[in-house]
């Protein structure tokens, strides 16, 4: 299936929930955020929403700096 990340065309298998895709290794923090369709998906969401073909996603991450 293939939707977009961060405008980026991506390829992944179909019914992947958001839990699953960050847990694959994406490279997130605890402090990641994650926009579907607009839409900002509080983090007890992430294990029920799927993917679905099309879909927008853009992810935010907070870095700690000095």
């Amino acid at each position: 299936m293939k939707l977009f990340v961060n405008g980026e065309p991506v390829e992944l298998e179909n019914g992947l929930t958001i839990l699953q895709w960050i847990q694959e290794g994406k490279g997130l923090s605890a402090t990641a955020v994650v926009e579907r369709n607009g839409e900002i998906l509080n983090k007890g969401r992430w294990p029920e929403t799927v993917l679905q073909e099309g879909d927008r996603l853009e992810v935010f991450q907070f870095l700690g700096g000095g």
